[in-house]
């Protein structure tokens, strides 16, 4: 008998009250998956719920309790679970094949969306994921430029691949992670999140850097914000040294705004990645930007400039249900108000979860921007108020940093009232919320705080 059930913890006790059938479906999983999961940000202890259907904002787990989501498909559904206008057009190709080896129209039209929503986008090449995304914009730059290093910024997530591996919640040396050799982690310049006078003095002084990558609204979707000058800071800072600049718009991509955070700042990137909302809530990535440097995918421009193509294969690349999905749901939120919806119900729960720990005289705060969350647990026990926090006076060590078994009871608290929040702790909005929802997580989020504290965690 594992540690966790012997916890003499009230939360966790109620937690299991609910989840028999979870609990059995976990055990089962632990036989055969690590840790009896298949994404790490799954992991919960004493285990996570396991989930038989959703619909718009809410999902059902395998003991028929009801949740309000703010998981949101890893912040692939703005439009909820669901979307009817979605699942039909899913439908109607999955009706037709699910894979045929070969061109077909969708894809185009799926290309055409994102040409007509993003500013950057001349054109574009599909990939499975924002993983695959971001190590093909990396490819790029590399393979267009000559050069071989890349500028990233601590704390910013740029998914799994070898390139990506450090610096977004550990070894902010640069040190590789366990698995990563040490050449690849050479090639990879890491500063600190927000630092412009950083980058410049990076950019001045080396003549081998290919590219800067970073979240546009700041590392884990403003977790860490930057201030709203640093893009426009940026941009003239590498267009200056010939260095290209990449948005990773995996998941601000068509939820800051239809054309994604470069059409809301004004700040067009050379390059940008795209996954999660793009396909709809299906697999599904992207790479779009200058024509010029995606040309180093095409067979003509490469033979006609006398140079090597950049090879890309991908069984699943623009897979036709995946492009159907993504068809479907880029146009619900490039014609209507889609974005600005989640956005404003996020800065009401924000507003409301704040006064919730004031009231409670609880030393927290949740802020963020556009349509997301983030609950700062305050590890530090630094003199706040809630209702007057700043990210931005606060280093980024500070931010990252949480009470990890306050953040888990926290998190089955609010399942046990109803409500799915993200592992960081937070959560993302989406167009199928309402005001309604705002209540029932104010309510949840009352009642798990005095759970907390009567369990001392608070």
């Amino acid at each position: 008998m594992s540690a966790t059930v012997l916890s003499n913890s009230k939360i966790e006790a109620a937690y299991r009250e609910r989840t028999g059938e979870s609990a059995r479906l976990a055990a089962e999983a632990a036989e055969c998956l690590p840790s009896g999961i298949t994404h790490d940000s799954r992991y919960l202890t004493p285990y996570g719920i396991y989930v038989e259907r959703a619909e718009g904002a809410r999902k059902w787990d395998a003991d028929g309790n009801q949740y309000l989501d703010f998981f949101g498909g890893h912040g692939a559904l703005i439009l909820g679970h669901n979307h009817p206008e979605v699942l039909a057009a899913m439908q109607a190709a999955l009706d037709k094949g699910t894979h045929f080896g070969a061109n077909h129209a969708l894809e185009v039209r799926w290309a055409q969306a994102v040409t007509a929503l993003v500013p950057c986008a001349e054109k574009v090449r599909f990939t499975s994921s924002g993983t695959e995304a971001t190590h093909l914009a990396l490819r790029l730059a590399r393979a267009h430029t000559g050069r071989d290093k890349l500028v990233r910024f601590m704390t910013h997530f740029h998914g799994w691949h070898d390139h990506m591996a450090s610096g977004y919640s550990s070894h902010f040396d640069g040190s590789p992670t366990v698995g990563v050799v040490p050449g690849v982690t050479d090639n990879i310049v890491l500063l600190p999140p927000g630092d412009i006078a950083a980058l410049r003095a990076t950019l001045a002084a080396r003549d081998d850097i290919a590219a800067v990558i970073l979240e546009p609204t700041g590392g884990s979707f403003g977790k860490v914000p930057h201030d709203l000058a640093f893009l426009g800071e940026l941009r003239e800072a590498t267009e200056r040294e010939g260095v290209l600049l990449i948005f990773d718009e995996v998941i601000t991509g068509f939820r800051v705004a239809p054309g994604g955070a470069q059409a809301h700042s004004g700040v067009t990137p050379d390059l940008a990645t795209f996954a999660k909302i793009l396909a709809g809530g299906l697999p599904g990535g992207a790479v779009a930007g200058r024509r010029d440097i995606l040309d180093g995918l095409d067979f003509a421009a490469a033979k006609a400039a006398g140079r090597e193509k950049v090879d890309h294969p991908g069984t699943f690349n623009a897979n036709p249900v995946s492009a159907a999905a993504g068809v479907a749901a880029l146009g619900i939120i490039g014609a209507s108000d889609v974005c600005q919806r989640a956005e404003a119900l996020a800065a009401q729960l924000r507003t409301r979860m704040n006064a919730v720990l004031a009231a409670q005289g609880v030393p927290w705060a949740v802020y963020g921007a556009f349509s997301g969350f983030h609950i700062f647990t305050n590890p530090r026990d630094l003199a706040i108020d809630p209702l007057a926090f700043d990210p931005l006076a606060h280093a980024f060590a500070q931010l990252k940093e949480s009470r990890p078994d306050a953040v888990r009871k926290l998190r089955l608290a609010m399942m046990v009232n109803g409500v799915d929040i993200s592992p960081w702790p937070g959560g993302l909005l989406s167009a199928a919320h309402d005001e309604a929802d705002l209540d029932l997580t104010v309510a949840a989020f009352e009642e798990s705080l005095a759970m907390l504290k009567r369990e001392g965690e608070l």
